[in-house]
């Protein structure tokens, strides 16, 4: 059996942008740290003042609203997936859909100047669809957590 793919680490935004679809304000993962292939990875994303959320949610004491936090989880799991394989060609890239979240927990609320470190471990993967349970902490404590289930576009 031939060796896994691994790419070369960390992966930084501007390859993250070759490989998942998202762009800016949406794009939520700045940097792969850990990967191991088909199994887990470990990724960062930096919160700033700047995000565009944090002008209405809540002006005066800003929160990352917690979907935005799951919707991190799910573009690191869906980077999961596509890094643990050889690029493809332009135009042949899979793209994953999130179908579903189950069991999601919020534990502390994630503040401007926070560093999530956003952490997906792949349970499954069988006919095109993922499973992961994913978790994001700050400064090593816990602040979200959730099963993804994403699944591949049909061509």
């Amino acid at each position: 059996m031939s060796e896994p793919y691994l790419p070369e680490l960390p992966v930084d935004v501007t390859r993250i942008m070759g490989i998942l679809p998202h762009r800016y304000p949406f794009l939520l993962v700045d940097r792969v740290i850990e990967l191991e292939p088909r199994a887990r990875i470990r990724a960062i994303k930096n919160v700033s003042i700047n995000e565009p959320f944090f002008q209405g949610h809540f002006p005066g004491h800003p929160v990352m609203p917690g979907v935005l936090v799951i919707e991190a989880l799910a573009q690191a799991s869906g980077l999961l997936t596509q890094l643990s394989e050889p690029p493809k060609p332009k135009g042949e890239e899979a793209i994953f859909y999130l179908v579903r979240v189950d069991k999601a927990r919020f534990a502390r609320t994630v503040v401007p100047g926070d560093q999530l470190v956003l952490e997906s471990v792949q349970k499954r993967m069988r006919l095109g669809m993922g499973l992961y349970e994913c978790a994001a902490t700050v400064d090593g404590r816990e602040v979200a957590c959730c099963e993804v289930l994403c699944a591949e576009r049909a061509s």
